[in-house]
């Protein structure tokens, strides 16, 4: 299982869901069965293959850069994008390591605190023949923000089940099914000459809703997979029990 595709994992969020364990380290270093989040999705990113990776770090930076020191950057390329002076949320960070992708070849995005089986080399190979701008993995759960795809998976608009705000940019008449976003994306380079007028911190995915009605954004549905959003401090307890007893989950070598 092999690419030279890069990638980037969003590590900076603060991490206020779980508190107090986020008081004093960042959350990509809370641990699961005795491993940080953080080395669990770069050992995941390495072995399919995505041996260059961009991490962004905001909250307790260096508590991350010395954890990547101690383990000698796991022994691929990692470059690190510091957010000092504020958080630039997911577009911004994305944005500010545009260089780091100067091979412009498609490249993949993993949240730091997701747990996933999901196989990234089908979801990135998937991306390359659509054709898309982006390519978005999803799942059928229960969220308060949802994606809206039409019946070809097509990104149409976005909805708020809490104010029930509705954003639609396609003219398709045809029913939209919602979708919850999984944290894991492919995007093409072409995204950095499309974010580009934006500046300082902003959001990733409403940029897809924008653009959505000029560009392809899919949906690649995964609900066949593990899937965990590590949130809150009930949720780590959760995963440390599953992998305790399914370590089969998640590639730790």
């Amino acid at each position: 299982m092999t690419t030279t595709a890069k990638a980037m994992i969003f590590a900076a969020g603060l991490g206020t869901r779980l508190q107090p364990l986020t008081l004093c380290k960042p959350k990509a270093l809370a641990e699961i069965d005795g491993i940080p989040l953080i080395e669990y999705a770069i050992k995941k990113l390495i072995y399919f293959g995505f041996n260059k990776i961009a991490i962004n770090v905001h909250h307790f930076p260096e508590q991350i850069s010395d954890f990547l020191k101690s383990k000698n950057n796991f022994n691929i390329e990692i470059f690190i994008s510091y957010e000092n002076d504020k958080l630039l949320d997911t577009g911004g960070g994305l944005k500010k390591v545009t260089d780091f992708f100067s091979d412009k070849k498609p490249f993949l995005v993993y949240n730091v605190d997701i747990l996933t089986d999901l196989d990234l080399l089908t979801l990135y190979n998937e991306h390359i023949e659509s054709g898309a701008l982006a390519t978005l993995a999803v799942r059928n759960r229960k969220t308060l923000r949802y994606f809206l795809f039409d019946q070809n998976n097509f990104l149409c608009g976005w909805k708020n089940m809490a104010t029930n705000e509705i954003k639609i940019q396609s003219k398709s008449i045809t029913k939209l099914r919602p979708f919850a976003f999984s944290g894991i994306q492919v995007l093409n380079y072409d995204i950095f000459n499309l974010i580009n007028k934006y500046e300082g911190a902003f959001s990733i995915t409403n940029c897809y809703v924008e653009l959505c009605s000029n560009y392809k954004i899919m949906a690649y549905n995964h609900d066949k997979t593990f899937w965990m959003d590590i949130g809150t401090i009930e949720r780590l307890f959760e995963a440390n029990e599953i992998l305790s007893k399914n370590n089969f989950l998640l590639k730790r070598d």
